[in-house]
């Protein structure tokens, strides 16, 4: 047999081989480890932030005020509207979907004529949207698209009107959806049971948002704030024994020792008593303990997870911004790599025109460049430091606080900028530096 050939049998004999033991697949070592580590979660889902477990610790007190506004629906008579606010992470959602999960309860087993929906306006995103919602709700039928929204709204009364139903919405995230559209939608919606008796609609509104009021015309605010209930952050006690009834499902007994526990209740109260940051904060450290193969969540894990956690969050709140303001940073990473690294205010503005014109957008002025920047500022993403220049005057130097790379990624995700991270500025760089 040709050498050549033999050699090439035997090559590809050794080819074969190697990939029949595994050796060529990427996922077989994943695979392994995975089914040999030691197991610290019993239950994941109980450690997700959309969980509603059976008990609410240091809640007790607003269940059973939302379930008494909301008792008159047993009776057949409409509840008066509610109004929910506090800071994120204090329960608000949990108690609202632990409410309607009873009373759907008592309402199946009485057959009553009630319905009750929640719905997350920065997930539904449309007034449109919303309303389909609340059409499926009652057995309304309503295409994806199609129709004016004036037409749904009446589908939607007419509905309740023919159905008999009393119908009690939750819109979650309420701020989201005024300050998009406005409060036309919410003041028609509080309008809606006029004519009605007995059936209609009732509206849970909850707010992040402290301030969110003033963003209401008056007739709306009277309406929807009928009743109010405020949701104070948690003490680092309270985070403890929500995290310790929680970990008790999610975990197996011993993987998660009590110091840990402490630790990340601990972290969270630091930060506006967050239950919601508390409980991610464990459930990812769980996550790196599982990954690395230890036996049980240590101090170490939770410090890792803090930052990746924290990288997460910048990320969404980077992502978020509107595309002027990410063209400005965009401006800072360039005249980071030219040289720049703390650039003065004028120096930004000219390299943020310049890339504007590259994507075709009309820039803004520089008053209202300088006014993004002092935004971006008091998100903490960047400092805007006032210095004198003597006889040049006074000017805002500026440096970014965000690490770069991290501000990279945000930017390399968005399609129409993602290409400028290549682009050399053509502004004089050395008289800027």
């Amino acid at each position: 047999m040709n050498n050549r050939i033999h050699r090439d049998l035997q090559s590809s004999k050794g080819l074969f081989q190697w990939k029949e033991s595994g050796a060529g697949d990427p996922l077989e070592e994943v695979f392994k480890r995975a089914l040999s580590r030691p197991k610290i979660f019993k239950n994941r889902e109980v450690m997700r932030s959309d969980y509603v477990p059976e008990k609410l610790p240091h809640r007790d007190e607003h269940i059973r005020s939302l379930g008494e506004i909301l008792s008159p629906t047993l009776r057949g008579s409409r509840p008066s509207n509610v109004f929910i606010y506090g800071k994120t992470g204090t329960g608000k959602t949990a108690v609202v979907k632990y409410v309607f999960k009873r009373f759907g309860e008592i309402t199946s087993k009485e057959k009553l004529p009630l319905k009750f929906e929640y719905i997350n306006c920065r997930i539904a995103g449309t007034e449109y949207r919303v309303l389909t919602e609340l059409c499926g709700a009652i057995g309304v039928k309503v295409p994806f698209t199609g129709l004016s929204k004036a037409e749904v709204f009446n589908r939607l009364r007419r509905g309740l009107s023919e159905k008999g139903y009393l119908l009690v919405a939750c819109f979650d995230e309420i701020d989201a959806l005024v300050k998009n559209y406005g409060d036309n939608l919410l003041y028609e919606l509080t309008r809606i049971n006029e004519g009605f008796n007995g059936s209609g609609l009732s509206i849970i509104g909850v707010s992040n948002d402290l301030h969110f009021k003033d963003y209401l015309d008056p007739r709306v605010l009277s309406s929807l704030s009928e009743e109010e209930l405020v949701f104070h952050p948690y003490t680092a006690i309270e985070l403890i024994d929500i995290l310790s009834e929680r970990a008790s499902e999610a975990f197996y007994e011993g993987a998660v020792p009590q110091e840990v526990i402490n630790l990340c209740a601990a972290l969270a109260a630091a930060e506006h008593g967050d239950a919601r940051r508390a409980i991610d904060l464990l459930r990812v450290a769980a996550e790196v303990a599982e990954r690395n193969g230890d036996e049980k969540v240590e101090e170490k894990h939770v410090r890792l997870a803090q930052n990746i956690i924290e990288r997460g969050r910048v990320f969404e709140a980077l992502s978020t911004l509107p595309l002027h303001s990410k063209l400005i940073l965009t401006s800072l990473i360039l005249l980071k790599r030219g040289g720049v690294g703390d650039p003065i205010s004028g120096t930004v503005y000219q390299a943020y025109r310049e890339l504007c014109g590259l994507i075709g957008v009309e820039p803004l002025t520089n008053r209202r460049v300088s006014s993004l920047i002092s935004e971006l500022d008091m998100l903490g993403v960047l400092k805007s430091d006032l210095v004198n220049r003597g006889r040049y005057g006074r000017t805002r130097k500026i440096s970014l606080l965000t690490p770069i790379d991290e501000v990279e990624e945000v930017i390399r995700s968005d399609e129409l900028l993602s290409t400028l991270l290549n682009h050399k500025l053509k502004i004089d760089l050395k008289r800027n530096r």
